[in-house]
């Protein structure tokens, strides 16, 4: 009998995706046998430049999964390496193959900090590999590969491998390395397979209370433990109901790992029983009381999406008013967001001038041994130099400030 890693008999099964419209993807078709070896046939566009090399990867992955004698049928329409790797995988998985080690990340981020710019993060579905191999290049300062609503349910399975074997093979550049996993307790399993390869920061849908942080919280704690290291993966609760939005405080604390709450407005609104508007006045009340909540518990407070991709106005203006309310950023759903969203929450430069004249004479008192600080005629109130050295500081990391004058400048 075919058996992979002393599991039950194998079946056949499929993964993946063909037909005319379909590019940098493949289809897979396994059928187990219990003699012949592997035999795998490619039927691919690229076949006289990439067959052979489709062809050996296909049947060393079959043998790490401990199969012995199969048929792989193989429509490939461009795919590279990380996709043919997570559509074979998945179909051996769905085949009753036990699986196989992922193995490390080929570029391993550096270790991100708690409080690291988070002005947009940039929504890429977890199930069409077309869109993550570029993903990078767009400047967004977290990439996230979704696997909530942009994957098909029949698909939740096949886009966990996709997910990971691009976090393990793509250089996602200076980004944020994100995964938006599901609903719990669905979200458990998709930890399971993405905690080997280290996303940096893990998105929670549907969060109602601390416990669900807690126990995303704790499988992240086991999962570093038994590998060993010491990479940082940080939490993104997604706040999406009346009573998500209530329990904010405690959310916000459950877990050393939160590093943000945000809010998810279409689902909210829903629940509400109301329509989401451009202007935002029905989540208003909400999203102030998420940004007090997460400022209380030290993390940052995220922005939700804004839907509309054409109305780049639209999206500046929602920007600076989420700015105005404490929000440090908010999602894209399209690269052409993205620059729009880091414009929104820069600083105006009157007001990177007026940090800098308040840090200057800040600095200026404290060497002089002066507890008082003064700016012209007028006094300057501590929270005031706070806010004014925050403002710099953000500044600074946004780039804004190379061409500033020396004192106080970055």
């Amino acid at each position: 009998m075919n058996q992979a890693r002393g599991s039950g008999a194998l079946h056949s099964a499929q993964a993946g995706r063909r037909g005319e419209k379909v590019r940098s993807d493949l289809h897979v078709t396994f059928e187990p046998a219990t003699t012949g070896g592997i035999e795998v046939v490619v039927d691919s566009r690229v076949a006289l430049y990439y067959g052979r090399a489709i062809h050996e990867q296909v049947e060393a992955l079959v043998r790490l999964h401990g199969i012995e004698h199969g048929r792989l049928q193989i429509t490939d329409a461009g795919a590279l390496p990380f996709a043919i790797d997570a559509r074979v995988r998945a179909a051996l998985v769905r085949a009753g193959a036990r699986p196989a080690p992922l193995g490390r990340a080929r570029h391993p981020p550096d270790r991100v900090p708690k409080d690291r710019l988070r002005r947009s993060r940039l929504y890429i579905p977890g199930s069409d590999p077309k869109l993550m191999t570029n993903a990078g290049l767009y400047g967004a300062d977290g990439i996230i590969l979704d696997l909530e609503d942009s994957v098909h349910p029949d698909e939740k399975d096949a886009a966990r491998w996709l997910v990971a074997t691009a976090l393990r093979d793509l250089d996602f550049g200076a980004a944020e390395r994100m995964v938006r996993i599901n609903q719990l307790p669905a979200g458990l399993d998709d930890l399971d397979v993405v905690l080997a390869v280290r996303p940096s920061l893990l998105l929670i849908p549907k969060v109602e209370s601390a416990e669900q942080v807690r126990e995303v919280s704790a499988r992240v704690d086991a999962c570093v433990a038994d590998q060993g290291d010491e990479v940082d993966v940080w939490l993104m609760p997604i706040l999406e109901s009346a009573r998500g939005i209530e329990a904010a405080s405690e959310i916000a604390a459950a877990s050393s790992r939160v590093a943000a709450l945000t809010i998810g407005l279409e689902d909210y609104t829903a629940d509400l029983g109301v329509a989401k508007t451009p202007g935002g006045e029905e989540s208003a009340w909400a999203r102030s009381r998420l940004v007090n909540a997460a400022r209380a518990a030290g993390c940052q407070a995220i922005d939700s999406v804004y839907g509309d991709i054409a109305d780049l106005e639209g999206l500046e203006r929602w920007g600076r008013r989420s700015r105005a309310m404490g929000f440090e950023g908010m999602g894209c759903i399209h690269p052409s967001q993205v620059p729009v969203v880091h414009r929104a929450f820069a600083p105006e430069p009157r007001e990177i001038e007026r940090a800098l004249r308040v840090v200057e004479a800040f600095e200026a008192a404290r060497a002089a041994g002066r507890a008082v600080v003064a700016l012209g005629s007028k006094m300057i109130d501590p929270p005031v130099v706070d806010r004014a050295l925050a403002l710099v500081a953000r500044a600074r990391r946004m780039g804004l400030l190379e061409d500033q004058r020396e004192d106080g400048q970055g």
